[in-house]
């Protein structure tokens, strides 16, 4: 992976604090503001962007002088600091001309920035950010890792998000964020594995969140967010193939273009609603994943030919095998490399 997002750096605000150390997202300053920037009820009262932010004050967007304060905090940061790009919370909260007229100026201080959006909107990815979180996607994985759903649910929403998005629109997958429980929490230590196969060789921009590559169950949403519970990193001496699997697989997308722009091509299998199969392709090379998202070990065939390598990391051996016959244990995964 090759971008590091960190939570917000700005002091906490301390009115309306939550819990001990208050949210990361209730800035207490991105530098001084003026009073008339807050949005009002009609008694004139300062109101938070939405009823549970009890403790941020909503800015009002109808104000040009926000628009421009705003705006202004971004070209500070990346002038003064020489950031890479902003991951910008609740991006649909805000006007889309705002970050369409935004864009453009920060690429004037830093050509080549990276923008991602907190949002499924597709507009936002029109003319201001580069990439989204792909939330539908990730409903679908719960709903499949998690409640039991067929696994062409996921197969199925791949499909209605591209029709959503304009040619080539990146989004960001993840099984894991602060606004969730822990994957591994959800899916257990095999499924949560299962689900960061998916996520790092479907196509678009995999996340790896917060302790995850070591096997870490702390909380990080509400009401943890407003508390100091730092990542357990030795727990990976507990769970050694978290890191091992996180390493081999990363190296494996980097090393592979296939895995990072290929085209995905979905394949049948002989259990569609428990396993999921697909290819990631370029010209040069192409890989077949093999997913099992269910608890029970499966046996049967994927509508591939050919000859193909085992490039799968960190899984038990397993007696060589030709597809299209494939084996998989409970929440177990395969990756195959076409042989040239």
């Amino acid at each position: 992976m090759n971008i590091l997002w960190l939570m917000p750096i700005h002091p906490n605000g301390l009115k309306a604090r939550k819990g001990t150390f208050g949210s990361p997202y209730a800035v207490r300053d991105y530098y001084a503001k003026d009073k008339t920037f807050y949005k009002r009820n009609a008694q004139g009262q300062v109101v938070p962007p939405n009823p549970d932010w009890n403790d941020v004050a909503g800015l009002d967007y109808s104000n040009p002088k926000v628009r421009e304060y705003m705006a202004g905090v971004y070209e500070y940061w990346l002038r003064e600091f020489d950031l890479d790009g902003f991951r910008c919370d609740v991006a649909f909260g805000q006007p889309a001309e705002f970050w369409s007229d935004l864009r453009p100026r920060l690429d004037a201080i830093k050509p080549g920035i990276v923008m991602l959006a907190e949002s499924n909107v597709p507009e936002l990815l029109e003319k201001a950010f580069d990439l989204d979180y792909a939330w539908p996607f990730h409903s679908a994985l719960t709903n499949v890792f998690e409640n039991g759903a067929p696994a062409d649910t996921l197969r199925a929403n791949w499909r209605e998000q591209r029709e959503r998005y304009p040619a080539g629109a990146m989004e960001m997958r993840f099984s894991d964020n602060h606004d969730e429980k822990r994957a591994i929490v959800r899916f257990g230590e095999k499924g949560a594995l299962a689900a960061s196969a998916l996520v790092v060789t479907i196509d678009g921009v995999p996340m790896i969140y917060n302790g995850m590559e070591s096997g870490d169950t702390t909380e990080s949403g509400g009401p943890a967010l407003f508390e100091h519970l730092p990542v357990f990193w030795s727990i990976a001496e507990r769970r050694p193939e978290f890191p091992a699997f996180y390493r081999e697989i990363i190296a494996l997308r980097r090393a592979h273009p296939a895995l990072q722009q290929g085209e995905t091509v979905w394949l049948d299998n002989s259990d569609s609603k428990r396993i999921l199969t697909y290819l990631r392709k370029t010209n040069a090379e192409e890989f077949l994943v093999a997913i099992n998202t269910s608890n029970r070990p499966f046996t049967g065939v994927v509508e591939a030919a050919g000859e193909w390598t085992d490039v799968t990391p960190v899984v038990a051996s397993k007696p060589p095998l030709t597809l299209p016959g494939l084996v998989l244990d409970a929440w177990g995964f395969r990756i195959y490399q076409r042989r040239q």
